[in-house]
């Protein structure tokens, strides 16, 4: 079973208003950081009311909606299910957020970073197995935290291949801008109980709920390809039988000597291409085809002056 916990920026500009102005001047629908605040997502209910009904009418059970940490942005949640089932719903939702603000003439991004100075936008996945008789394989009552070892074995799985499932997690140039220090996004490639600065969270512990978090995605991943590199990851730990080591405790950010997740494509990339995990449960052409696709988007991203090269160099160089 997963669930992905998707987010993204609503503004008030339209795709087109913004293009005509060369993609210069957006404005969120709201001013300042409206995290779990009624009156900013008032601002939004035009388009996120009619998000949550068009859903449920498509048979997409969506929980809720809720401000995230930044000025315009939004969280969807929706129902945990099958892997396949919950990436096709994520699919759907994405779709549906950006035809249904286009057509109230506003425009939402799932860029994992859209602005240095805003927090970025995540897809949580979190994940559990469960018996052919439909019980909670990851309880185990009694068990410290209540993770049974079947548990435990998964989640080092997870941990062990960390870099190299980063390219499903984060497949754009821009998506590690969203790996910084104090921005609610993770650095480190650990885990630990109830805290958001791991990459790995464990969430529900001691109870029947007890699950992993991975907090690594951005909003930009492809959920399938997402789902399926934790999935594998963990199968892996599981047949190998590896030990979980101790959880991480504190601030994460600032935390020496523990395995980081990649800094830049070019990093992910390269773990993905020597992978023999992802080649042995997704095969050569697989591997092949996705390090091809990182190695274009560097290449397509290394060959444009950006903004920023303009601001900092027109005079100063």
């Amino acid at each position: 079973m997963m669930a992905t916990e998707l987010e993204f920026y609503l503004f008030a500009n339209s795709y087109e208003g913004f293009r005509d102005r060369g993609f210069d001047g957006l404005t969120p629908v709201s001013a300042y950081n409206e995290d779990y605040h009624i009156f900013q997502t008032t601002k939004e209910e035009d388009v996120m009311r009619a998000v949550r009904n068009g859903l449920y009418g498509a048979g997409i059970p969506v929980e809720n909606s809720k401000g995230e940490a930044d000025a315009g942005q939004i969280e969807v949640n929706h129902r945990y299910s099958d892997a396949l089932d919950t990436a096709d719903n994520h699919t759907i939702i994405k779709q549906a957020v950006k035809e249904i603000a286009w057509a109230r003439g506003k425009s939402v991004t799932f860029m994992a970073r859209y602005d240095h100075r805003r927090a970025g936008s995540a897809a949580h996945v979190h994940q559990s197995l469960w018996t052919a008789a439909g019980q909670p394989a990851f309880h185990a009552p009694g068990e410290a935290h209540g993770m049974s070892g079947l548990m435990r074995h998964f989640l080092a799985g997870q941990l062990a291949a960390a870099r190299e499932m980063t390219v499903f997690l984060a497949p754009y140039v821009n998506s590690y801008k969203r790996f910084t220090a104090g921005m609610f996004a993770p650095t480190k490639a650990v885990w630990s109980i109830d805290n958001r600065t791991a990459g790995f969270r464990v969430c529900g512990a001691q109870t029947g709920a007890v699950r992993v978090e991975c907090r690594i995605p951005g909003s930009d991943a492809n959920p399938y390809l997402a789902c399926a590199a934790l999935l594998a990851a963990g199968l892996d730990g599981i047949e190998r039988g590896l030990e979980l080591g101790p959880e991480m405790k504190g601030d994460m950010y600032h935390a020496d000597g523990v395995p980081e997740i990649p800094r830049n494509l070019r990093d992910a990339a390269l773990a993905l291409k020597g992978s023999a995990l992802y080649r042995k449960a997704f095969g050569d052409e697989v591997v092949e085809h996705y390090h091809h696709a990182a190695e274009w988007e560097i290449s397509e991203t290394d060959r444009v002056v950006t903004d920023f090269e303009l601001q900092r160099l027109f005079e100063r160089s």
